[in-house]
């Protein structure tokens, strides 16, 4: 059983950044490819980033390429969100996610999710 707890979101004026931190507890917590989701009011969850194992490669969705970095630490089994140049259309509830099952490529199969931590962008 892997626990995912996501810290970091609130409110930030349209333009801020914010830091999103995933805890994962799990001794093999190096071995995961980690994810990044939201969902916002109304809308389906859809994908924002994934990083592989040792972070060598990272993913990410058009929408926010070249605005949010996904990075990890796996000596703190954590991975990160690192988002500049918010907009009111990044609001949404963002999750992280694991998936356990050592696949080196995506497409990634996330079996493991936090409970999410909520972002909102003030226009």
């Amino acid at each position: 059983q892997v626990q995912l707890v996501e810290s970091g979101g609130g409110l930030v004026q349209a333009g801020g950044s914010l830091r999103l931190s995933c805890a994962a507890s799990s001794r093999t917590f190096s071995s995961y490819a980690m994810g990044w989701f939201r969902q916002a009011p109304g809308k389906e969850r859809e994908f924002v980033a994934a990083i592989n194992w040792s972070g060598g490669r990272t993913y990410y969705a058009d929408s926010v390429k070249g605005r949010f970095t996904i990075s990890r630490d796996n000596a703190k089994n954590t991975v990160y969100l690192q988002m500049s140049s918010l907009k009111a259309e990044d609001t949404a509830v963002y999750y992280c996610a694991a998936d356990t099952s050592g696949r080196v490529h995506p497409p990634y199969e996330y079996d493991y999710w936090g409970q999410g931590t909520q972002v909102t962008v003030s226009s």
